[in-house]
C-alpha cells in the first residue's frame, strides 16, 4: 500500500474493532481514545493503569538528592527537570539541552567520551566536570517529548520497514532506512537509537542523574501496559496477510540487560524496580496530544504539507495494534546534509541522519530541530535540508500566506492551547495576595497589569534572535527560579558555577581575566569555555526572589546598625556591612553584592542568560554590549522595569502554622541557641513594619578551618550572608553551594562564627530538636 493511501483524516470516526484473522480486516481509523491533554494519561487507561501513571509521575518528579543517588556526575536532579514542557513528559528549553561527545579517530572512527557520550556538567566533588581531553566532537541535543511513545512502542517492524527506501529506488530524493537495536527496529531517540521504552528512560537516568538501575525482572514486564498479543496478530495481519505475533510486544520491554553501576556510597540499584516499572507505565501511558478541529486555513496548510512533501517523511499515520497512530513520522533516519549534521554515529545512524521527529504536539515544544536552534517552527522548517531540501525549496517557494497555513496545520497537531512563551500555563491566573506567587499588598487595576507583564516577562524564555547568550546559564528568569512558584529558589540541576585560580601552596586566590562566572552554556555546538589556569570551582544555590521587594524597603542605616565588624559586645558574631565601591551598601546575593532589585535584575539578564541591558544614570550592573549579532542593549527599559516591578512586588513566602505549639517552642530553642544572633528574625521598613526575613543581611564568617571559595570584592571566600530563612522548607537544598540536602546537614554545615550554636544544637533533646526543626519548617 502507498503511504498517501495511509493518509487518512484523523479528526473522524473511532476505531473500529480489527476482525478476526479468517475475515477480511476492514481499513483501520484513528482511535479517539488515545489523544488527551498533554501531560494526561490515555482516555483508554483503567483505574488500575490510571494508579500506576499517577506513581510514575511522581517518579519523574521526584528530586534526587546526593542522599538518594545523585551523582557522583550528573546535569540534572529529576526526569521532569528536562521533560517540562508544556507539562511533565513533555519537552525542555534550551538551558535544559545537553551535550553529546566523542573522538573521531584518523580512520574515521568514533568512540563516544563523557558518561557514555553525555557531558555530565556537575561533580559531586569538584563542582564541575570537564571534558574528556580526547573529545573532538561536540553536539547539542534538546531533549525529547514521551507524549505518546506508548504508542509508537506499538507500531510492528513491519509497518516501519514498509515505508523504507534505503537506496531511493522510487527516485524521490528520500532515503529513509531503519535504525537498529538489538536485532529490533529502533523508534526512539533523536536517530532512532532505541527499541524499549525502558531503555530509553533507563539510559538517560543514568547519564543525566547518576541513578543506578537494575532491568525489570520478567514478572514486571509482563504487567507492562502493552496490547494483547493478539491484537498484535492482527495488526500484523492487516499489514501483510501473516498472522504471526510479530514483535511489537518484545519491542516494549527489549532492554539492555545490564544493571547499571556507580561508586557514590550509595547503594545500587538507586531507583527500585517498582519505581522504575511505574516510571516505564507511566510513559507508555502518555496520551497522545489532542488535535484541534480543522479550520479552513489549517485545512488548507495541510493541503500544502502534502504538496511540498513533507509527509513523504513526516507521514500522516502509521498502522498499530489499536488503529492509525497519527504521529506524523515514519520513525525513520533520514540524512539531513552537512548542514543539519552533529558529527555523531548511532547503531546504524550516521553523523547526518536524524529521526523523523513526530509532529503531534509540536505547537508547544519549541524551540526546534534536534538541537533548538530554530526559534519558530517556519524556521525549522527552513532549516531542513539533505533528503527534504526538494520539500524544504518548495516550501521557500509558497506565498508568505501559504507558508502561514502551513505552519497553523502544524499548530493544529495538538498542543496550542498549552503553548506558552516560558512555563506559565496560558491565562495563568495571579496568586491571591500574600500567597506563594502573589503579590505583597493589593494592586490597582494599572498595577496589577504591570505586575503581569512582569511576570510574563521574568517567565518567558529568550531566543537567540532575541539576544539569548553568546554564553549562558540560563534562558529566562524562570529557568533558575521556580521552585516551588515561578519566581522561587532552584534545584541542584540549575546550580552557577563559579571558576578561580588557587595558588596549591598558599590558597591565595586570583580571579580570572573572564571573570569568575563558569557558564553552562554557549550558543551553538559548543561548551562555554573556562579559563585554562582555572583549578577550583564551586557551585552557586540558586537563592528565592520571593520577598526581596520587603528586604529592599529596610532602610540601610536598621542593616548598618546591626554590624559589628570587630565583635564588641564579644559573642563571636562579627557580621560586616557590604559596601560597594560607590558606597551603596550591598544586600542581595550570597555575598550581598547586589545593592537593589533593579541592580539584581540588569545582573541576572546579563551575567545568567547573556542578554544586555540599557545604559541607565546610577545604575552599573549589568552588560551594555556583547558581541552577537542582535543589537544591543537587547532588554528594553519596559521590560527591565516590568520584570523589577513584578520581583519588588512578590509576597515573601508565606508562614504556614501546622502545629503552633511546637513551633514556638522551637522558636525558644533557635533563639537559645544563637541562631538569632545572624538571623535576625524580624527587621524594620521605612515606615516601621515589620520584616520577618530572619536574617541580618550582613556578610558572617561561616566556613570551617582552611576553607578555600571564590572572592568577590571585599568578600572573603569564607564570607557569605546570613541568607533569609523564610520559606526554607521548600527551597532545598542548602547553603551557598547545596551541599546539604536538609534542614538539619545545613545546621551542621555551619562553622566559624556559627561554630558555638552548631555545638549547641549537636547536644539537644530529641524533643528540643524536633521542635526546632517544627519551627524551621513553619518558616
Amino acid at each position: 500500500m502507498s503511504m498517501r493511501a495511509h493518509r487518512l483524516n484523523f479528526l473522524v470516526a473511532p476505531l473500529l474493532v480489527l476482525a478476526g484473522c479468517s475475515d477480511p480486516a476492514p481499513e483501520p481509523t484513528v482511535p479517539q481514545d488515545i489523544f488527551a491533554d498533554m501531560g494526561a494519561a490515555r482516555p483508554s487507561a483503567t483505574a488500575e493503569q490510571r494508579a500506576t501513571y499517577a506513581r510514575g509521575l511522581a517518579v519523574a518528579r521526584r528530586r534526587f538528592t546526593p542522599a538518594t543517588g545523585l551523582g557522583p556526575l550528573y546535569n540534572v536532579s529529576a526526569c521532569s527537570d528536562c521533560h517540562e514542557r508544556p507539562d511533565t513528559g513533555g519537552g525542555g528549553a534550551r538551558y535544559r539541552a545537553f551535550q553529546l561527545l566523542g573522538q573521531r579517530l584518523p580512520d574515521g572512527s568514533f568512540t563516544p567520551t563523557g558518561v557514555n557520550g553525555v557531558q555530565a556538567h556537575y561533580n559531586l566533588e569538584t563542582g564541575r566536570e570537564g571534558t574528556t581531553p580526547q573529545t573532538n566532537v561536540l553536539a547539542t541535543r534538546k531533549p525529547i517529548p514521551f507524549f505518546g511513545v506508548g504508542l509508537l512502542a506499538e507500531i510492528p517492524d513491519e509497518e516501519i520497514l514498509s515505508r523504507a527506501d534505503p537506496d531511493d529506488r522510487n527516485g524521490d530524493g528520500v532515503s529513509g532506512r531503519a535504525n537498529y537495536d538489538r536485532g529490533f527496529v529502533g523508534r526512539f531517540g533523536r536517530k532512532s537509537q532505541t527499541v524499549s521504552i525502558e531503555g530509553f528512560i533507563r539510559g538517560p537516568i543514568f547519564n543525566h542523574l547518576g541513578i543506578t538501575s537494575n532491568p525489570l525482572p520478567d514478572a514486571l514486564k509482563a504487567r507492562l501496559p502493552v496490547p494483547s498479543a493478539a491484537d498484535i496478530s492482527h495488526a500484523r495481519q492487516a499489514l501483510t496477510g501473516d498472522p504471526g505475533t510479530g514483535r511489537a510486544v518484545q519491542e516494549q520491554v527489549a532492554a539492555p540487560d545490564e544493571p547499571t553501576v556507580d561508586h557514590d556510597g550509595v547503594p545500587d540499584p538507586e531507583l527500585s524496580e517498582a519505581d522504575l516499572f511505574d516510571l516505564v507505565s507511566y510513559a507508555m501511558l502518555t496520551a497522545a496530544p489532542r488535535p484541534d478541529a480543522p479550520t479552513p486555513e489549517s485545512a488548507a496548510g495541510r493541503v500544502l504539507f502534502d504538496r511540498v512533501g513533507c509527509d513523504d517523511c513526516h507521514s500522516p499515520t502509521l498502522r498499530g495494534p489499536r488503529g492509525l497512530i497519527p504521529a506524523y513520522s515514519d520513525l525513520l533516519v533520514h540524512d539531513m546534509g552537512p548542514e543539519l549534521a552533529d558529527g555523531v554515529p548511532m547503531k546504524l545512524a550516521s553523523g547526518s541522519e536524524f529521526r523523523t521527529q513526530p509532529l503531534w504536539g509540536v505547537a508547544a515544544t519549541g524551540p526546534w530541530l534536534h538541537d533548538g536552534r530554530a526559534d519558530t517552527l517556519d524556521e525549522a522548517i527552513q532549516m531542513h535540508a539533505g533528503e527534504s531540501t526538494r520539500s524544504r525549496d518548495a516550501y521557500r517557494a509558497l506565498t508568505a500566506a501559504e507558508r502561514a497555513s502551513v505552519v497553523a496545520f502544524l499548530d493544529s497537531l495538538g498542543g496550542s492551547s498549552q503553548r506558552s512563551e516560558g512555563l506559565l500555563p496560558p491565562g495563568a491566573p495571579i496568586a491571591a495576595v500574600g500567597e506563594y506567587g502573589g503579590p505583597y499588598e493589593a494592586l490597582d487595576a494599572a498595577a496589577a497589569l504591570r505586575f503581569e507583564r512582569g511576570r510574563r516577562g521574568y517567565d518567558a524564555d529568550f531566543a537567540f534572535r532575541g539576544g539569548l547568550g553568546p554564553r549562558f546559564n540560563g534562558d529566562s528568569c524562570r529557568a533558575c527560579h521556580f521552585d516551588p512558584v515561578i519566581g522561587g529558589a532552584g534545584p541542584q540541576g540549575v546550580d552557577v558555577t563559579r571558576q578561580g585560580i588557587l595558588d596549591p601552596m598558599t590558597g591565595a586566590f586570583t580571579e580570572p581575566a573572564m571573570g569568575t562566572m563558569a557558564h553552562r552554556f554557549a550558543a551553538f555546538d559548543a561548551r562555554a569555555p573556562v579559563d585554562p589556569r582555572s583549578n577550583f570551582f564551586e557551585l552557586r544555590q540558586t537563592p528565592t526572589t520571593l520577598g526581596l521587594g520587603r528586604i529592599e524597603a529596610i532602610p540601610d542605616a536598621v542593616i548598618a546598625a546591626l554590624a559589628d565588624p570587630d565583635d564588641a559586645n564579644h559573642d563571636g558574631i562579627r557580621g560586616r556591612v557590604r559596601r560597594l565601591p560607590d558606597g551603596r551598601l550591598g544586600r542581595f546575593g550570597w555575598k550581598a553584592g547586589v545593592p537593589s532589585i533593579r541592580e539584581f535584575v540588569r545582573d541576572a539578564m546579563s551575567n545568567e542568560l547573556g542578554v544586555t541591558v540599557p545604559p541607565i544614570s546610577g545604575e552599573t550592573f549589568g552588560n551594555l554590549r556583547d558581541d552577537d549579532a542582535v543589537a544591543d542593549p537587547e532588554l528594553s527599559p519596559q521590560a527591565l522595569d516590568d520584570v523589577a516591578f513584578f520581583v519588588r512586588s512578590l509576597a515573601p513566602p508565606p508562614r504556614t502554622r501546622r502545629d503552633p505549639a511546637a513551633e514556638d517552642a522551637g522558636a525558644a530553642v533557635f533563639a537559645r541557641v544563637g541562631c538569632a544572633a545572624c538571623h535576625a528574625p524580624s527587621l524594620a521598613d521605612a515606615e516601621g513594619r515589620p520584616v520577618p526575613l530572619y536574617s541580618d543581611l550582613l556578610l558572617h564568617d561561616v566556613a570551617p578551618p582552611g576553607a578555600r571559595g571564590i572572592l568577590d570584592g571585599p568578600a572573603g571566600p569564607r564570607d557569605f550572608r546570613t541568607a533569609p530563612l523564610w520559606g526554607i522548607a521548600r527551597t532545598a537544598p542548602y547553603m551557598h553551594d547545596g551541599r546539604s540536602s536538609t534542614l538539619e546537614m545545613s545546621i551542621a554545615a555551619h562553622d566559624g562564627e556559627a561554630a558555638a550554636s552548631v555545638r549547641a544544637v549537636s547536644i539537644l533533646a530529641a524533643g528540643d530538636r524536633a521542635a526546632l526543626l517544627a519551627f524551621l519548617g513553619s518558616l
